[in-house]
Protein backbone atom coordinates (compact mmCIF):
# COMPACT_ATOMS: atom_id res chain seq x y z
CA UNK A 1 0.00 0.00 0.00
CA UNK A 2 1.22 3.32 -1.05
CA UNK A 3 1.38 6.12 1.38
CA UNK A 4 0.06 9.46 0.36
CA UNK A 5 2.10 13.05 1.02
CA UNK A 6 0.46 15.04 3.77
CA UNK A 7 -1.55 17.60 2.06
CA UNK A 8 1.35 19.83 4.87
CA UNK A 9 3.65 18.87 2.72
CA UNK A 10 2.30 19.68 -0.32
CA UNK A 11 1.63 23.24 0.82
CA UNK A 12 5.14 23.47 2.29
CA UNK A 13 3.58 24.27 5.58
CA UNK A 14 6.18 23.92 8.54
CA UNK A 15 6.12 20.44 10.87
CA UNK A 16 8.57 21.75 13.74
CA UNK A 17 7.72 21.36 16.97
CA UNK A 18 7.65 24.69 18.72
CA UNK A 19 9.12 24.95 22.20
CA UNK A 20 6.61 24.68 25.08
CA UNK A 21 8.33 27.58 26.75
CA UNK A 22 7.43 29.96 23.79
CA UNK A 23 3.99 28.83 23.12
CA UNK A 24 0.47 28.86 24.58
CA UNK A 25 -0.82 25.37 26.48
CA UNK A 26 -4.52 25.08 25.79
CA UNK A 27 -6.12 22.23 28.30
CA UNK A 28 -9.44 21.27 26.21
CA UNK A 29 -11.99 19.37 29.00
CA UNK A 30 -9.58 17.46 31.13
CA UNK A 31 -13.39 16.81 33.37
CA UNK A 32 -14.55 14.47 35.12
CA UNK A 33 -16.83 13.72 32.88
CA UNK A 34 -14.48 11.17 30.75
CA UNK A 35 -13.62 9.33 33.97
CA UNK A 36 -16.66 7.62 34.89
CA UNK A 37 -19.98 7.10 33.57
CA UNK A 38 -21.59 7.29 30.70
CA UNK A 39 -19.11 9.05 28.55
CA UNK A 40 -15.92 7.55 30.47
CA UNK A 41 -13.17 6.92 28.17
CA UNK A 42 -10.41 4.33 26.86
CA UNK A 43 -7.15 5.48 28.09
CA UNK A 44 -8.27 8.35 30.02
CA UNK A 45 -6.20 7.90 33.40
CA UNK A 46 -2.99 7.67 31.78
CA UNK A 47 -3.77 10.63 29.40
CA UNK A 48 -4.90 12.68 32.12
CA UNK A 49 -1.44 11.73 34.10
CA UNK A 50 0.46 12.82 30.97
CA UNK A 51 -1.69 15.88 30.89
CA UNK A 52 -0.50 16.71 34.50
CA UNK A 53 3.03 16.25 33.47
CA UNK A 54 2.62 18.70 30.48
CA UNK A 55 1.12 21.33 32.64
CA UNK A 56 3.67 21.64 35.14
CA UNK A 57 6.44 21.34 32.13
CA UNK A 58 4.26 24.92 30.43
CA UNK A 59 4.26 26.09 34.03
CA UNK A 60 8.17 25.58 34.90
CA UNK A 61 8.67 26.88 31.01
CA UNK A 62 6.88 30.20 31.82
CA UNK A 63 3.94 29.21 29.01
CA UNK A 64 0.73 31.21 29.28
CA UNK A 65 -2.23 28.09 29.86
CA UNK A 66 -5.86 28.30 29.06
CA UNK A 67 -8.13 25.40 30.16
CA UNK A 68 -10.80 24.78 28.37
CA UNK A 69 -13.94 23.17 29.61
CA UNK A 70 -17.36 22.13 28.04
CA UNK A 71 -20.36 22.85 29.25
CA UNK A 72 -23.73 20.89 28.62
CA UNK A 73 -25.98 22.61 31.19
CA UNK A 74 -27.41 21.51 34.40
CA UNK A 75 -27.99 17.57 34.90
CA UNK A 76 -25.53 16.62 32.47
CA UNK A 77 -22.83 14.42 32.26
CA UNK A 78 -21.31 18.13 31.09
CA UNK A 79 -22.49 20.08 34.25
CA UNK A 80 -19.65 22.44 35.25
CA UNK A 81 -21.47 23.52 38.00
CA UNK A 82 -21.60 19.72 39.71
CA UNK A 83 -18.19 17.31 40.41
CA UNK A 84 -18.91 15.45 36.97
CA UNK A 85 -18.33 18.34 34.85
CA UNK A 86 -15.09 19.88 36.79
CA UNK A 87 -12.09 20.35 35.40
CA UNK A 88 -9.99 16.79 37.49
CA UNK A 89 -8.07 18.16 40.17
CA UNK A 90 -4.40 16.81 38.81
CA UNK A 91 -4.77 19.64 36.29
CA UNK A 92 -6.93 22.30 37.75
CA UNK A 93 -6.26 25.64 37.39
CA UNK A 94 -4.05 28.01 39.08
CA UNK A 95 -4.13 31.72 39.54
CA UNK A 96 -3.85 33.88 36.39
CA UNK A 97 -4.67 31.09 34.35
CA UNK A 98 -7.50 31.86 32.31
CA UNK A 99 -10.85 29.18 31.96
CA UNK A 100 -12.59 29.48 28.87
CA UNK A 101 -16.03 27.72 28.48
CA UNK A 102 -17.63 26.54 25.23
CA UNK A 103 -20.47 24.79 24.26
CA UNK A 104 -19.17 23.17 20.56
CA UNK A 105 -16.54 20.70 20.06
CA UNK A 106 -13.85 23.59 18.44
CA UNK A 107 -13.12 25.79 21.27
CA UNK A 108 -13.08 29.29 19.17
CA UNK A 109 -16.96 28.50 18.10
CA UNK A 110 -18.95 31.25 20.07
CA UNK A 111 -16.61 31.72 23.07
CA UNK A 112 -13.65 34.27 23.40
CA UNK A 113 -11.12 32.19 23.59
CA UNK A 114 -9.27 34.47 20.82
CA UNK A 115 -10.18 37.58 22.61
CA UNK A 116 -8.30 35.39 25.64
CA UNK A 117 -5.32 34.22 23.42
CA UNK A 118 -4.78 38.30 21.91
CA UNK A 119 -4.85 39.58 25.75
CA UNK A 120 -2.31 37.29 26.67
CA UNK A 121 -0.09 38.13 24.01
CA UNK A 122 -0.12 34.56 22.44
CA UNK A 123 2.26 34.10 20.18
CA UNK A 124 1.16 31.54 16.73
CA UNK A 125 2.48 28.33 18.73
CA UNK A 126 -0.62 26.60 20.32
CA UNK A 127 0.07 23.15 22.33
CA UNK A 128 -3.04 21.32 22.65
CA UNK A 129 -3.81 18.24 25.00
CA UNK A 130 -7.26 16.98 26.30
CA UNK A 131 -10.61 14.79 25.70
CA UNK A 132 -11.47 13.46 22.75
CA UNK A 133 -9.34 12.91 20.43
CA UNK A 134 -11.38 12.64 17.40
CA UNK A 135 -13.61 15.47 18.61
CA UNK A 136 -12.86 18.89 20.49
CA UNK A 137 -9.16 17.84 20.20
CA UNK A 138 -9.38 17.65 16.71
CA UNK A 139 -11.82 20.46 16.08
CA UNK A 140 -10.16 22.92 18.34
CA UNK A 141 -6.96 22.25 16.37
CA UNK A 142 -9.05 22.57 13.23
CA UNK A 143 -10.37 25.83 14.52
CA UNK A 144 -6.62 27.19 15.72
CA UNK A 145 -5.40 26.29 11.61
CA UNK A 146 -8.73 28.31 10.38
CA UNK A 147 -7.46 31.19 12.87
CA UNK A 148 -4.28 31.41 11.21
CA UNK A 149 -2.16 29.55 14.79
CA UNK A 150 0.09 26.53 14.32
CA UNK A 151 -1.46 23.57 16.64
CA UNK A 152 0.47 20.82 17.98
CA UNK A 153 -1.38 17.93 19.87
CA UNK A 154 0.64 16.02 22.49
CA UNK A 155 -1.11 12.83 21.37
CA UNK A 156 0.01 10.66 24.82
CA UNK A 157 -2.53 13.93 26.68
CA UNK A 158 -5.31 12.63 24.63
CA UNK A 159 -7.85 9.83 24.83
CA UNK A 160 -11.07 8.84 23.22
CA UNK A 161 -13.75 5.82 23.43
CA UNK A 162 -14.78 3.06 21.08
CA UNK A 163 -18.06 3.99 18.84
CA UNK A 164 -20.43 2.28 16.76
CA UNK A 165 -19.15 2.06 12.97
CA UNK A 166 -21.33 3.20 10.35
CA UNK A 167 -22.43 -0.08 8.29
CA UNK A 168 -21.74 -2.12 11.71
CA UNK A 169 -19.31 -3.10 14.06
CA UNK A 170 -17.16 -1.18 16.38
CA UNK A 171 -13.94 1.09 15.97
CA UNK A 172 -12.10 0.60 18.64
CA UNK A 173 -11.15 3.29 20.69
CA UNK A 174 -7.08 2.84 20.03
CA UNK A 175 -7.58 3.00 15.79
CA UNK A 176 -10.52 6.40 16.03
CA UNK A 177 -7.45 7.88 18.04
CA UNK A 178 -4.90 7.06 15.11
CA UNK A 179 -7.38 8.28 12.61
CA UNK A 180 -7.54 12.07 14.93
CA UNK A 181 -4.24 12.04 14.72
CA UNK A 182 -3.91 11.80 11.38
CA UNK A 183 -6.43 13.72 10.51
CA UNK A 184 -4.91 16.89 12.65
CA UNK A 185 -1.08 15.98 11.02
CA UNK A 186 -2.50 16.03 7.36
CA UNK A 187 -3.43 19.62 7.62
CA UNK A 188 -4.25 21.33 10.49
CA UNK A 189 -0.80 20.83 13.15
CA UNK A 190 2.16 18.50 14.06
CA UNK A 191 1.30 15.91 16.62
CA UNK A 192 3.94 15.41 19.41
CA UNK A 193 3.96 11.74 20.36
CA UNK A 194 4.86 12.29 24.08
CA UNK A 195 5.22 15.40 26.33
CA UNK A 196 9.21 14.57 26.02
CA UNK A 197 9.24 15.53 22.77
CA UNK A 198 8.21 18.94 23.21
CA UNK A 199 11.58 20.93 24.32
CA UNK A 200 11.03 23.79 27.25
Amino acid sequence: MSVSTSLRDVIGLDSTLPRLGGATLLMIDFQNTYRTGVMALEGAEPALAAGARLLAAAREAGATVIHIVNDGGEGSPYDIRAEIGAISPEVAPVEGESVVVKQFPDAFHGTDLEKVLRERGAGADLVLAGFMTHMCVTFTAQGAFNHGYRPTVVAEATATRSLPAPGGGTLPAATLRSAALTTVADLFGTVAPTVAHLAG
